[in-house]
């Protein structure tokens, strides 16, 4: 999602110092995709409630939206509208909410799809400079075809070592299985892994992986999202992801955490 471009509050900026007091010397960044690296609103989100709309019949907000996101295991958008739909009173097979959800996600021969609004929101020169300095790998609740759309012609792209997708794995997110598979052997602590969302904080702190969470001060639910991930270990609440050079700039600098 674009990220606040605002002035980093004082609030703000203790959340971006938060428990820094933890020394992060990574070797190796994996990133989530959405809300991190790509702006989702007027695709994954407005899909969603489109869909939700076209199996129950009612008009849901942003703001459910947001309060069904913030359930563990509902990275996985086909999941959430199931379980969404079911609640409120149209019974939803998993399935279903996948066939019904690509119908305005992809678009139909009567209707352009969602994902033409698709926009990268991190600049390719900044994935170049992170490469020449870290390994560089993607850990995504997307699946291939999702990710093959939006990334397949992206000059970035070809910086990422390993690419793990939905269909990549047994065993989604919240589950660490994809961490596992881009870090094998290595030693967890030498990573860092950004995402915006609760699982990806779960699979984090499951694998024994710091993680920093992607949230800009104003979003939906601000407060008890960014309660949720200190809770977890975040090790700082960034407001976009090129912002993880302030964090390491504050590392570098040694300066104290705010409190």
């Amino acid at each position: 999602m674009v990220r606040s471009t605002q002035k980093i509050t004082s609030n703000a900026a203790r959340d971006l110092v938060r428990k820094t007091d933890r020394k992060l010397r990574p070797e190796i960044l994996i990133f989530d995709v959405d809300g991190v690296l790509v702006d989702v609103r007027d695709t994954y989100w407005r899909s969603a409630i489109e869909t939700i709309r076209y199996l129950t019949g009612k008009r849901v907000t942003h703001a459910e939206l947001h309060r069904w996101k913030s359930k563990p295991g509902n990275n996985d958008d086909w999941q959430m509208v199931a379980s969404w739909s079911t609640e409120l009173g149209r019974p939803t097979t998993y399935e279903e909410a996948r066939e019904a959800f690509g119908k305005f996600y992809w678009g139909t021969d009567a209707q352009p799809g969602n994902v033409l609004r698709e926009k990268i929101i991190v600049p390719p020169a900044q994935i170049t400079k992170w490469a020449a300095r870290f390994e560089l790998d993607l850990f995504t609740g997307r699946n291939r075809r999702e990710f093959h759309y939006t990334f397949s012609k992206w000059s970035g792209t070809a910086h990422f070592k390993t690419i793990v997708t939905m269909d990549d794995v047994e065993k989604m997110k919240p589950h660490p299985e994809g961490l596992y598979k881009i870090l094998g052997k290595r030693d967890p602590a030498t990573a860092l892994y950004l995402g915006d969302n609760i699982d990806d904080a779960l699979a984090a702190r499951d694998a024994g992986v710091p993680f920093a969470a992607i949230i800009a001060v104003g979003e939906h639910n601000y407060r008890k999202r960014a309660a949720a991930f200190r809770e977890l270990g975040a090790v700082a609440l960034l407001p976009r992801a090129i912002d993880v050079n302030k964090l390491f700039a504050i590392q570098r600098s040694g300066q104290p955490r705010g409190r």
